[in-house]
């Protein structure tokens, strides 16, 4: 199902046209509202009449997390807080919060994009939407819970946690659609299994799964447990929230709505845009939104752009789901290592669960990795033998995609931390 034809599905030539337009536009507000790009554009020594194809718009200066943070509160906001309607913030988890400002028309965009998302997860106004990404400051919530609003699917706010009031509402209200992490939907499956639930008898037919980087073989693994079909979606507080893109049923890359969000791949070591096709670091350029611009703000995701038709008839940019973040990429004796490639293979084996931790060491001067990881109870046991042979035979394997050896402590089922947002993956001690 396509939300919005004239736009999902507009020719690419007319589709340059308005991000052109648009771009132009962005620019001239962003450098005439907010002194940050004002300053750094003069400081670059290039002005927005400078834009004169899209390809022009790599000349213009990039913004970084540090630069919001150093604006904090309101510093990169272009319209004053009397005409601000809504205010939200990223996690910050580390120092202070990343704060996003919306007007009237940038909630109205928002709900459009979304409705798009769900869209693409097959959502009607007939279903049941189950959302249970966090509300309140994080984005996630009130972002699904608008554009289900707009497409006139009955939503239940029921927000994270309280997995077993999660079940018992799935099966007495009927709920068609389930938002959440992947890692929650895991979760989910896990409690609902051990409560006797029989997942087949519930309405699930899609779930619309986003803020972590997560796997194809993860996706198979939810799929399989809760009997729906598993989309990705993706976005980010500093560009709207979630509905930046998303996947649809032919699960190819994530259409990115880039009427409203511009997206280039760069290389994250020269900062030079990639050609299509080629792995680097996203970055999007806002091209509607009043209260809270960005431009070329570099995300830290890890992805490729392509721009092949879609046989769902939606003509966008395409994105590959997200491979992991230059950011949270760690760097082990010299090897770059994502948890998403240690992920790929544990669920690819049969006696572990979906539950894993990484700690990182440093044992003098070498750097050193151990991946705890939960084993399935049926394989679970009391003879050394057997736990040595299967510690062997995961090292070899996640040797194998990363290249470096590691070592791997079995832990009993239900032993790692469940997550009801994101997941912790990692937890390092170096003192770096």
């Amino acid at each position: 199902m396509i939300w919005n034809e004239k736009y999902e599905s507009m020719p690419i030539d007319e589709r340059k046209k308005l991000q052109l337009e648009r771009l132009k536009y962005v620019l001239n507000y962003a450098y005439e509202r907010i002194p940050f790009y004002k300053q750094s554009f003069d400081k670059n020594g290039i002005k927005p009449s400078d834009l004169k194809q899209l390809s022009d718009l790599s000349k213009f200066p990039m913004v970084t997390k540090i630069d919001l943070r150093d604006n904090y509160p309101f510093g990169l906001f272009a319209q004053p807080l009397e005409n601000i309607s809504r205010l939200h913030a990223s996690s910050g988890t580390t120092g202070k919060p990343i704060v996003a400002g919306y007007t009237k028309n940038d909630i109205d965009t928002w709900a459009e994009v979304m409705a798009r998302t769900l869209s693409c997860g097959d959502c009607t106004r007939k279903d049941i939407v189950q959302n249970a990404y966090g509300y309140g400051l994080f984005t996630g919530g009130l972002g699904i819970h608008y554009g289900a609003e707009k497409i006139g699917a009955t939503v239940i706010p029921i927000s994270g946690g309280n997995t077993k009031r999660q079940i018992m509402i799935m099966e007495d209200f009927g709920t068609s659609i389930l938002t959440c992490t992947p890692s929650y939907a895991l979760n989910i499956a896990e409690v609902a299994e051990s409560m006797g639930v029989d997942i087949k008898s519930l309405n699930l037919k899609s779930g619309l799964f986003g803020a972590e980087p997560w796997t194809n073989e993860m996706r198979d693994n939810i799929e399989k447990r809760l009997h729906l079909s598993a989309i990705d979606i993706y976005g980010l507080t500093e560009v709207i929230g979630p509905g930046v893109s998303s996947e649809c049923q032919v699960k190819d890359g994530l259409h990115v709505f880039d009427d409203h969000f511009y997206p280039e791949i760069i290389d994250p070591e020269t900062l030079e845009p990639l050609p299509e096709g080629e792995l680097g670091e996203l970055v999007f350029t806002s091209l509607t939104k009043e209260a809270f611009p960005v431009i070329r703000y570099r995300t830290r995701d890890i992805s490729r752009l392509f721009y092949n038709p879609c046989p769902c008839g939606r003509t966008h940019a395409r994105m590959e789901r997200i491979s992991g973040r230059s950011d949270d990429m760690l760097i082990i004796r010299g090897v770059n290592v994502f948890p998403t490639q240690i992920e790929s293979v544990l669920l690819a084996m049969e006696e572990t669960e979906p539950h894993y931790h990484i700690h990182v060491h440093r044992e003098g001067s070498l750097d050193t990795l151990e991946v705890w990881v939960e084993v399935g109870e049926q394989y679970f046991s009391d003879e050394i033998k057997q736990l040595e042979v299967l510690q062997k035979k995961i090292a070899h394997e996640i040797q194998s995609v990363i290249g470096i050896s590691c070592r791997i402590k079995l832990v009993e089922p239900q032993t790692i931390e469940r997550s009801e947002g994101k997941a912790k993956r990692v937890t390092d001690h170096r003192k770096l």
